[in-house]
């Protein structure tokens, strides 16, 4: 009995402190933050499948192609589920979102049942990491607080300032130099903030 009322009355009282608490249980400080080696390469978040599915692209170029591509890619793109919190409040990303565009190569045949379309098949063929980290990149223009990784066994390189990358986000991306006008569940949040680019609003103008 005695061990009986002891585990009722702890419960009791933590029951308590939980509902006086002004800090709930469920508030939590981020536990997604970017991380990196000492050489500054970034380590690649082993637990990103379990963070908030944005999209999925099917063979997307930012250059022109002469000819149709040997093989279909698929781009599955993930956030850390704190940023996507903020995004939906605010309609931009907050300093320490983290990205993660993963490829991955489609197949048309599993030999059973699939006569036609295509599906993403069980292996990765690369990986890139987008991260909002003010603290390490202090760089001129509207994507200077982002940085590129290129993901490769674990650990990402960072993508020179002169990349490609960092101007086609400067000027086409709708939010914060991040391409959310592919986000079907974000843009009209976006829409609804006003946190379009202007970069975007007069490529959008120029569509019309």
């Amino acid at each position: 009995m005695r061990l009986g009322l002891l585990l009722v009355v702890s419960a009791g009282v933590s029951l308590g402190w939980i509902m006086r608490s002004p800090h709930p249980v469920t508030a939590q400080k981020s536990v997604n933050l970017p991380e990196y080696t000492a050489e500054g390469d970034m380590i690649a978040p082993k637990n990103y499948r379990e963070w908030v599915f944005l999209t999925s692209g099917f063979d997307m170029t930012y250059r022109e192609r002469a000819g149709a591509p040997d093989h279909s890619v698929f781009d599955n793109v993930f956030v850390n589920p704190e940023a996507y919190r903020s995004f939906l409040a605010t309609g931009t990303w907050p300093d320490k979102t983290i990205m993660v565009l993963e490829n991955r190569s489609a197949e048309s045949k599993d030999g059973v049942i699939v006569k036609g379309g295509r599906f993403q098949n069980t292996n990765i063929s690369g990986m890139e990491i987008h991260v909002k980290d003010s603290a390490r990149f202090k760089r001129e223009g509207p994507a200077g607080s982002w940085g590129f990784f290129d993901v490769d066994n674990g650990k990402g390189k960072v993508f020179e300032p002169k990349a490609s990358c960092y101007t086609c986000h400067e000027s086409h991306a709708a939010v914060d130099t991040t391409f959310v006008q592919f986000y079907p569940t974000l843009l009209p949040i976006a829409e609804a903030k006003k946190t379009f680019s202007e970069a975007y609003l007069k490529d959008r103008e120029g569509v019309k």
